[in-house]
């Protein structure tokens, strides 16, 4: 998976907000998971299917509900991406530092 999928994924303000409550830890549903953000459930839909798509949900039927859960090892690789721009601006910002440091 693309790290870029994952970020186009949670582009969206909807998607944040049910990864948002995904990560929660609690079980959700479609109709919970989705619940007061002004979307139909088919809309719900088309939005956890990018989700789906990108690898950071799975959806899993029970019944007449399905299960919505977050898959944390996808989002890990995007926290990772964003880790090693850290470091990378650190490194940066200590070597500015040092050039600054040495001209005084």
């Amino acid at each position: 998976m693309e790290v870029v999928e994952v970020f186009r994924a949670l582009g969206d303000p909807v998607r944040l907000e049910m990864v948002r409550r995904l990560a929660a830890g609690e079980p959700h549903t479609i109709s919970t998971v989705s619940s007061q953000l002004n979307i139909t459930r088919q809309g719900a839909r088309k939005h956890l299917q990018v989700l789906v798509d990108a690898k950071i949900i799975a959806l899993n039927p029970h019944g007449r509900d399905t299960e919505v859960r977050l898959l944390r090892d996808t989002l890990d690789q995007g926290k990772a991406f964003i880790a090693n721009l850290e470091l990378q601006w650190d490194k940066r910002l200590v070597a500015l530092r040092t050039f600054v440091e040495r001209r005084q």
